[in-house]
Formats: C-alpha cells, structure tokens, sequence
C-alpha cells in the first residue's frame, strides 16, 4: 500500500480526536473507521506534541505572607543536635524479635526532651520544623508540647501543607489571637471568627480574666449550637469560682442534656453552690448514723435508705433517671448523688467525725461499695485530699483506677511517699498506673522503692517482660543522679536453679539499658542548660 500523502495524513491527523485514536490503536483501524495505519500513528503524533506543548500556563498565585518572627532564644549547638537524632529515631524499627536491647529508646525522650525545652524558653530551629511537625503528626500525645515549641513559624509552616492542618485545630486556625485587654478585636474576633479561633480565643481570655470570658460567653449563649455550647462550657473548668454559679445555675435549663449535666458537674464541684446544698439536702436523707451505738462503740454504722424516685427536680440538677445496663436505679440514683453533694456536709451529719473516721464506719446491708465509690467521685471533684487520704486507706477503694484520681488531689510529695509505700508492701503488679501519676522526675524514697522491686524481681528468677511497663517508666521517670547506683545491676547475675532460662541476661540487659536512658536523660539537661 502506498504511503499516504502528508497533507492528508496531518489533515486526519487533526480531524481524528484522542478519544478516537486510543480505540483504533486498540481494536485495529479495519474495525474502526478503516483509518490508514499510518495516519493513526500520525495522529497520535501530533496530539502527543499537542498535549506536550500546549498546556495552558495556570493563574499566578499570590506567594504566601512572610512567616511571623519567634523571639525566643535560639538552642544551644548541642541541644540543636540532640533534638535532631531525637526526631530521627522516632520512627526507627523495633529490634527483631522483640527486644530492645541495651539501647535508650529516644523516641519515648522525645516529648521530656520538648517540655524541658519550653521550660527554658527556647524556639524550634527553622530548619527542624517539619519534622517536629511530622511527629506531632504521628503521634496524638507530642502534639501540644510539639506545636509549643514550633510556635507562630510552624503554625505558619501547618497551612502551606495539608497533612500539616491537625496543628490549626486547636491553634485559633492558625492565626495570632488579639490581645485579651483589646476589647474590640475580642469582640470582633469572637463574633466573626471560626470555632477554633473562638475556643482559643474563650480559653485565652479566661486564664487572664475569668469573668470577661464568662460575659463573653453569656452574649452569645442563646444563638450556639448545643455542640459549641457544649465545649464553651467546659471552658469554665479552668478559674471555676462561685462567681459562674448564677450563668451555671441558667445552663441547668439548656435544652441539650449534655450540656445540662456539664453545668450540674460544675456547680456540684463548688461546695457553696445552691446545687450542692440541694445535693446535700437529698443525701443526707438517704445516709444517717445507726443510733443504736454510742460514737466509739462497736455498733455504730452507716444505715442507707436510697431514693425511690428520680423527680423532674433532681433531673434538673442533673441527675440521669436511666442507669447504664446492669445496674439498679436507686443504687444508681444514691451514686450520683453523693458524689454531687460537698464532703463538707458528712462531718457535721455524722456525729463530728473526720473523714478519716467516717469511711472507717461499716455501712449496712452491703452499700458500702456503692458509697464509697460515690464518695471516691466526690473527692475527686472537689479536689479533698482529707477525704482522698481516708479513702486510699479504706480497704474498699481496691480499684486501681480510683486509686490513680485520688492520688491526683494530693501534694507532689505526699503522693510519691504513698505510692513509695505501696510499691514497698506489694511489688511493682498493680504499681504502673499507680506510677503514672507521680512527679518527674520520681523523688528519691520512690525511685529506691522502684529499683528495689525490680532487684526482687530479678532475684525471684522471672523474666523482665512481665515488668516492661514499669520498666519503661523507670527509663522516663528516676532521677539520672540514681544512674551510678544502679551500675551494680548491670552485672550478670548467677542464676538459681528455678529460674526462667537465660532470665538473668535479660535482666542485665535491661538494667544496661536503663543507666544508659538515665545518663542519655542527664545529657540532655544539660545541654538545654548550656548558655
């Protein structure tokens, strides 16, 4: 067949569309059109050049705004450094097999190595920023001490990238909030800007003037939705005073029930609320003292009576009428409220007992499971380490979940000592949440009781997975002064004839890996220390 001529061939080169010439290619040109071969191969030819060439120059964006300045101060060299590898070992694999070897594990230093960093002030080198946003990306948990530390720069940085977006969340949508004195840009902002920048905005304004974030909040209240509503509400908790008692006391009439019982759970945690004293009233009515002993006698015990109904008024002070699956109603409705009435009304109510006296009290007719668990509640929202100290040492608060809550209410240093005590009595089992709670670092009572249970536990011959957690703990939590004690227990240790196979190794090499993470944590200090 002749070659066809070229004006024709680039005539049905540009009359052919693309849309036509991938099927001819496909299916053969006798059965599509008959077509010449060749002027198919032409035609896609020239719409290949086409396409090549003639892509249309899209609109000039705008560049984006300069990034805002970070007036910190700048990281030492070393600390520099230090947070470099840190951010690189975030993500490094676990060692085969499922060991950990001898080697600190620096992703767990990251989010110590960030809060000491702000604690001295400094600002996240430019050049870091991306990845510290990556980890903040990674992990839930880094992001507030990650973004922090980027400030307005990474922040700035978080909307030139989408994967980035999760840090103008929580973050007034990226943007600087106004000064808190500046009544006008608050007000402006509060009216006209997004819910992040509004939640920010409220948070902002309340740590430096509780009552204006108050009014601010109670000018808007009647047009929010239930779900901002909701979370402007909870906004309160921080500075909560007898002051928001009266806007509180009118969100217990809010059609939502969540908001509703927010209200209640904050009116009830100030003991002088009309919430509390009609709590206290109704509770009271149900607790009385079994006058059949005298105060110091034997039979003197805790008689309950728990209620029979749950009225409109006791839901309106946010009472729930339904309990959740498996539990009784009135046992349900006794719970909440007790823990809704202030502790302060027992004492007087129970013959002048201390707190101290009145759990060590039997109750009746086996309420005091339920009792004690509503009085754990109670104390946990009014902040009572009077109550939480009778309570810790009440044999009824077995759990250690409550345990945990009411440790919170006490001093840093009391709260090391009780733990110290218990870890001492009854090993380190049921000690990590226990744990959980305490200062960083561990003060020194509780940080020997800690190294002297895992020398129990190694003496006994078990493996030291079983204790990874505390362990764990350990490597984050002791004071890098203990690191040169606890260089004797890096030492292989003679193993008894009972023990796990090869336990005493692994014992050594988890002992070799926590000096290291301490002296690796020393380090650290350090260099954020150096001028």
């Amino acid at each position: 067949m002749d070659r066809m001529d070229p004006a024709n061939t680039a005539h049905t080169a540009g009359a052919m569309p693309w849309e036509d010439l991938v099927p001819a290619a496909l299916l053969g040109t006798d059965r599509r059109g008959g077509a010449a071969p060749e002027a198919v191969l032409d035609a896609a030819a020239v719409h290949t050049v086409r396409r090549r060439a003639g892509l249309r120059a899209g609109a000039v964006a705008e560049p984006p705004e300069a990034a805002p300045p970070d007036e910190r101060a700048r990281l030492p060299e070393p600390a520099r450094r230090r947070l470099g590898q840190l951010l690189a070992g975030r993500a490094a694999p676990a060692p085969a097999g499922g060991r950990r070897g001898a080697a600190p594990d620096v992703a767990e230093l990251l989010p110590q190595w960030l809060a000491a960093a702000g604690r001295h002030g400094y600002k996240a080198p430019a050049s870091a920023l991306p990845a510290l946003l990556d980890a903040a990306r990674a992990r839930t948990d880094l992001r507030p001490l990650a973004l922090a530390f980027a400030g307005p720069r990474g922040l700035w940085l978080a909307r030139q990238n989408p994967e980035w977006r999760f840090a103008l969340r929580g973050a007034a949508g990226g943007a600087a909030l106004p000064p808190t004195d500046d009544t006008e840009q608050v007000r402006r902002l509060w009216d006209e800007g997004l819910f992040a920048e509004r939640v920010a905005l409220l948070a902002a304004v309340r740590a430096e003037a509780p009552g204006a974030a108050r009014e601010l909040l109670a000018s808007t209240w009647a047009t929010e939705r239930a779900e901002d509503r909701l979370m402007f509400l909870d906004s309160l908790r921080a500075g909560l005073s007898d002051a928001d008692e009266d806007f509180l006391e009118t969100a217990l009439t809010d059609r939502s029930r969540n908001v509703r019982a927010t209200a209640a759970g904050l009116l009830s945690a100030l003991p002088a609320s009309a919430l509390a004293a009609r709590m206290a009233d109704r509770a009271a009515s149900c607790i009385a003292l079994d006058r059949t002993g005298d105060r110091t006698g034997d039979r003197s015990a805790l008689v309950v009576e728990a209620p029979h109904e749950c009225d409109a008024a006791m839901q309106r002070d946010g009472m729930v009428p339904t309990p959740p699956p498996g539990r009784g109603e009135r046992s349900w409705w006794l719970g909440q409220l007790v823990e809704s009435a202030p502790l302060s009304c027992w004492p007087a109510r129970l013959g002048g007992r201390s707190p101290a006296e009145i759990v060590a009290l039997p109750v009746a007719d086996d309420w005091q499971p339920e009792l004690h668990a509503a009085w754990c509640r109670a104390a946990v929202r009014q902040g009572d380490a009077a109550w939480s100290r009778a309570l810790l040492g009440s044999p009824s608060t077995s759990s250690l979940a409550e345990r945990a809550k009411l440790l919170a209410t006490l001093e840093e240093d009391e709260r090391a000592d009780w733990v110290a005590g218990f870890v001492s009595a009854h090993g380190l089992s049921e000690a990590f949440q226990l744990l959980g709670v305490c200062a960083v670092p561990w003060a020194g009572p509780l940080g020997r009781a800690v190294v002297d249970a895992l020398d129990i536990a190694r003496d006994a011959g078990s493996y030291p997975w079983s204790f990874s957690g505390v362990m764990g703990l350990a490597e984050r939590c002791l004071d890098p002064a203990a690191a040169p004690q606890l260089e004797a227990l890096t030492t292989l240790a003679t193993e008894s004839e009972d023990a796990s196979p090869g336990a005493a190794g692994y014992w050594s090499e988890a002992f070799q890996r926590l000096v290291s993470t301490l002296r690796l944590r020393a380090a650290m200090h350090a260099e954020l220390a150096a001028p």
